[in-house]
């Protein structure tokens, strides 16, 4: 789908949607707990990203029941098993990385597969761990299939590559009877992404421990997760962001559902947006020697929705602390230094993240690269451009958040499908 998005400003309110990395955890946590959870929505169902519905599909695969309505998720946890379950997690490096090892302590055989852009994301550490307490895997990388069930012990992951890798196993050590550890053999990066994980499992009766910072165990107060029967869902600081972004370019959008008081780590948007001087746009700014530099180390996903801020601001932005994007959906740091060079303004990427210049965005086509970060950048920017913005692959947005151009329209986004 190719869009076109005339520039206009922004007004109006917004619901930010729910998170999808809290959606993810405690949906796992309610399929494997003991009773039934039913999980509040700040928003309709039709919110639902394609990563978290893939998510869902693999979880009712395994046997839980799962059940959408206008606001709510009820989940009914698994009570048998498949005898060869096949978990299809499309896109969504989640739902692979984390259901790896619960569905290997659940099974004896499963089956994984995936959408083209997964099979290039890295899942060596966590394989090797899996592979070290009794799993057998048919190859490499995906698709594959594994055999015999996960034993516990001490496993060790590295961290940072994915705190995925991580919260994967977290999630599973519930499932034994004995106590595990997990051992970081390199620090753990996105540290923030392991305490919503850890935050989950709390909220199902699993309390966790990090003795130190490299070593993380769990502390059962029972043999199976305790279902919290009903959990409000936050919404997302990651989506969210892109529209901060947007009033820091002059629109006036007014945005709910989300806690100022969250553990997720995108919330810090609004301290990376206020490095930035008021004065965004005159000629002296532009021309002046003001320099920025944002470590992105732990938040990495804040890159496209930060490059357009830096697009317009009054000095040089150096961002680092973001190789790990060149993994993501699309190799992240190229693709946002092709947003920026398309839409008229002056980007270069470097050895861990990318310099922008500022240079205010005139419009453009814009390659999607199949990103969904990506496409809302550009349509967030198209709100200071002197000529539309056409972005190609522009349903990639469907991937964290389908309803996004709904939203854009209902704050007066002028969009037309070309």
């Amino acid at each position: 789908m190719i869009l076109e998005i005339t520039p206009t400003p922004f007004i109006g309110e917004v619901n930010a949607i729910n998170s999808k990395s809290e959606l993810h955890r405690v949906l796992i946590c309610a399929a494997l707990s003991d009773a039934p959870c039913t999980l509040i929505l700040g928003n309709p169902t039709d919110a639902l990203s394609n990563d978290v519905l893939a998510t869902i599909d693999c979880l009712k695969e395994l046997g839980a029941k799962i059940e959408i309505s206008d606001t709510e998720i009820a989940v009914t946890p698994i009570e048998k098993v498949p005898e060869h379950p096949v978990l299809d997690c499309k896109e969504s490096g989640s739902t692979l990385r984390f259901l790896m090892p619960v569905a290997t302590a659940i099974c004896d055989s499963v089956t994984f597969k995936g959408n083209e852009r997964l099979t290039e994301r890295p899942i060596g550490s966590l394989k090797n761990a899996l592979e070290a307490h009794g799993v057998s895997f048919s190859s490499d990388g995906l698709p594959f299939t594994t055999t015999g069930r996960l034993k516990p012990g001490k496993f060790e992951v590295t961290g940072d590559l994915s705190s995925q890798y991580v919260s994967g196993l977290l999630l599973a050590l519930p499932l034994f009877e004995e106590k595990c550890s997990i051992k970081l053999t390199t620090p753990l990066l996105s540290r923030g992404y392991v305490e919503l994980t850890i935050k989950a499992l709390a909220e199902f009766g699993v309390a966790t421990v990090s003795p130190t910072n490299d070593t993380f165990g769990v502390i059962k107060r029972n043999n199976r997760y305790i279902s919290p029967s009903s959990l409000k869902v936050e919404g997302d600081w990651s989506n969210a962001a892109f529209f901060y972004v947007a009033n820091f370019l002059g629109n006036d959008i007014t945005i709910n559902n989300l806690k100022f008081n969250s553990l997720q780590r995108d919330k810090s948007i609004l301290d990376f947006l206020s490095l930035y001087t008021a004065d965004i746009e005159t000629e002296e700014n532009i021309l002046g020697a003001k320099e920025y530099e944002i470590d992105l180390i732990n938040t990495p996903d804040l890159l496209p929705a930060l490059s357009i801020a830096a697009a317009f601001a009054d000095g040089k932005t150096t961002f680092t602390g973001a190789a790990r994007l060149r993994l993501k959906e699309s190799d992240r740091l190229t693709s946002v230094c092709a947003l920026i060079n398309s839409l008229g303004g002056k980007a270069e990427d470097t050895a861990d993240g990318i310099i922008i210049y500022p240079q205010p965005l005139k419009g453009g086509t814009v390659e999607s690269f199949g990103d969904h970060r990506i496409v809302m950048a550009a349509t967030i920017a198209s709100t200071r451009c002197e000529s539309p913005v056409i972005i190609n692959e522009a349903r990639a947005v469907d991937k964290s958040y389908p309803r996004f151009f709904k939203d854009i329209e209902s704050l007066g986004g002028r969009i037309n499908v070309i």
